[in-house]
């Protein structure tokens, strides 16, 4: 009798040679952290062993090219036709399998959207048919390309075999050379290959042939297409199927995702389809794959995009709708999913909420950094003990994000911990947003840190404010302070006004917020609220006085954003700055004179007045004192939680 709780999701699956020990794998993640020679860092290794050790099935690279010359994008890209990288390729290998999981691959070719390559002096990009990209001419690929292209994916993957790798992912969806082939409004051709489903899908079924051949019948190949290409330029779920029946039988596993924005200009709807943004609902692209399911007779289908819960991951496999459940940012937020659900203690799983923090800190710095681990890309600092630390009574001032967390963190290496948040619940400022629909996954992290605290030995002290005379009464050895920070509230006349609130208080009781109401500040304190109104039935409109919008670091958010700000009609307006705010509304100074913005309600969002006064009043009572958070300066999540394992982890050192 199985003692486990979700025994489809943990029950071992035989593909090709190969025993995965559940239905859980990794998804592709490319890795921009990549040496000058092209390799991987040692950070890097850690990053894809630290999801092998939580238990996932599979863990997959993404983004590796198999043509160095005319199939690269950009150069954080590892070629595949170098043999330079085998040491590498075979310490990341030897890292991940054995633990216990299947380490594989994602192979790909960009086509169309490739760097230019030197062809003769001339600038090339190669695609299937003749076309202009972004003001790029691509040339349609001969067919003596087209069959080298194929001899370099399947040399790519005995390359990587020879490395260790157990399988390998062709990537066939997403907007590269795959797909460019199969979409019909980017493969014009009449030859063999264009034209018929069977013509256009003709180069991804011989390259998952021709893998096989060369690494062997039983080495495990998956196809990764896009079910839909979701946007009505594109093919739908019908031809998605058509491609996945052209597979069946040649690939061992159809990996069903969803999208491609190749050749679009407005590329924001796409994007949050093919990454689900936290204004998806959980699951949301497994309907492709199960109706690809449907029509497939041979091949494994497997499935992804915005699943982190085991119960619905079971359900997914014992109702037949995929055999496998694939996982990206959820196993960046919380490597030990695997691990927690088999063991039933799903209620300790920190379930991704989708902000696209760690997407954007990959493209942007190199680092996948992810908002509610603090260990996520940090995984070799984190793992590595120390000298015991000498125990210390440590005092924490505030108890919001920064806070928890650095009393967890402090507790977790064996000192005296005491929290004290003057309020009387913890969570901080930004617990006004937990009735806010697509905040609910940052809700449960709340919820589950205050979890973590009740069962560790840390005092937990409410509505207790942190003095220079508490600091007296306690004789801390150690003074954290996270004492957050307040809003900035414009300084305008009538600022002070019935009619105007915070963007907290409208957060917290938006029963306070009229019928009609104006935003002052297009961050995303403000575009946001303004979502959450719109669904609320509030006619909503936003003003900012610089020219663009300011998603911070997270830019990657802010197309999902913008996705929300055009499907719900709300209105931005940029260079309007307010001057006056009265009963009906506000004035603002735009480059067309004076305008005023009709509202019932007048809302400020322009950012947060760090505590830094209250927290100079602490500097003096402990020997050991530490500033984090939003106290020290206006701070993200991510940043809130890594400045508060860091320092509580080098206390007592």
């Amino acid at each position: 009798m199985s003692k486990l709780k979700f025994p489809n999701l943990f029950s071992p699956i035989q593909i090709g040679d190969t025993l995965f020990r559940n239905r859980i794998f990794s998804a592709p993640t490319g890795h921009p952290d990549v040496t000058l020679d092209g390799t991987f860092t040692e950070d890097v290794i850690a990053y894809f062993e630290r999801k092998a050790k939580g238990g996932a099935a599979a863990v997959t690279l993404g983004e590796e090219i198999v043509d160095s010359r005319y199939g690269k994008r950009h150069p954080f890209q590892i070629s595949l036709d170098d043999p330079n990288i085998k040491h590498s390729f075979s310490r990341l290998a030897d890292s991940v399998s054995r633990h216990g999981a299947v380490v594989s691959i994602e192979l790909q070719h960009s086509g169309v959207n490739a760097a230019k390559s030197s062809e003769s002096g001339e600038p090339s990009v190669y695609g299937p048919s003749d076309m202009m990209m972004d003001g790029v001419h691509v040339r349609e690929m001969p067919e003596e390309m087209i069959l080298e292209v194929i001899d370099k994916f399947a040399k790519a993957a005995l390359f990587v075999k020879s490395c260790g790798f157990g399988m390998v992912t062709v990537h066939a969806g997403h907007g590269w050379l795959l797909n460019q082939f199969f979409a019909p409004r980017l493969n014009t051709r009449t030859d063999k290959w264009g034209g018929s489903a069977e013509n256009r899908a003709r180069i991804t079924v011989e390259v998952a042939d021709a893998i096989h051949r060369l690494c062997g019948k039983g080495f495990p190949v998956e196809v990764r297409i896009s079910g839909s290409e979701c946007h009505d330029k594109g093919y739908g779920i019908e031809e998605g199927v058509e491609l996945a029946k052209q597979l069946d039988g040649h690939a061992d596993i159809i990996h069903v995702s969803a999208g491609c924005s190749t050749g679009l200009k407005e590329q924001n709807s796409v994007f949050g389809t093919t990454h689900p943004s936290m204004f998806r609902e959980d699951g949301v692209n497994v309907k492709y794959a199960a109706e690809v399911k449907k029509h497939v007779k041979i091949s494994k289908v497997a499935t992804v995009g915005a699943l982190s819960d085991p119960a619905m991951m079971e359900d997914i496999i014992a109702s037949g709708k995929a055999d496998i459940v694939e996982i990206a940012r959820g196993l960046i937020c919380d490597p030990d999913l695997p691990n927690k659900a088999r063991e039933g203690r799903e209620c300790d799983i920190i379930h991704c909420m989708r902000c696209l923090s760690c997407f954007s800190h990959g493209v942007s710095q190199g680092h996948f950094f992810c908002a509610l681990n603090p260990e996520t890309n940090r995984e070799r600092y984190f793992s590595y003990l120390p000298p015991a630390p000498n125990k210390r009574k440590v005092l924490i001032a505030g108890g919001g994000i920064a806070g928890m967390q650095a009393a967890l963190t402090a507790e977790k290496y064996g000192h005296e911990v005491i929290l004290c948040e003057k309020g009387d619940r913890l969570g901080g400022n930004i617990r006004c947003e937990e009735n806010v629909p697509f905040k609910s996954h940052l809700k449960e992290y709340i919820a589950l840190q205050e979890k973590r605290l009740a069962e560790s030995s840390v005092a937990v002290r409410l509505n207790t404010e942190v003095t220079p005379e508490y600091c007296d009464s306690v004789g801390a050895d150690v003074l954290i302070a996270a004492l957050g920070a307040e809003p900035v509230v414009p300084d305008i006349p009538g600022a002070d006004g019935k009619n105007v609130v915070s963007a907290e208080e409208a957060y917290r009781a938006p029963n306070r917020v009229g019928e009609s109401a104006v935003i002052i500040g297009a961050g995303l304190v403000g575009l946001e609220l303004a979502i959450y109104l719109t669904m609320l039935g509030k006619k909503v409109c936003v003003t900012e006085m610089s020219g663009a919008a300011n998603y911070g670091e997270n830019i990657l958010h802010g197309k999902a954003v913008e996705e929300q700000l055009f499907e719900k009609g709300i209105d931005v307006f940029y260079n309007s700055r307010a001057v006056i705010i009265d009963e009906t509304g506000i004035w603002c100074e735009t480059k067309d004179g004076d305008r005023h913005f009709d509202a019932e309600t007048v809302i400020y969002a322009i950012g947060q007045k760090p505590l830094m006064n209250r927290a100079a009043e602490l500097h003096g009572c402990a020997k050991q004192f530490y500033q984090i958070g939003d106290c020290l300066a206006p701070k993200t999540i991510s940043e809130a939680n890594a400045a508060a394992a860091t320092a509580a982890r080098n206390i007592g050192r």
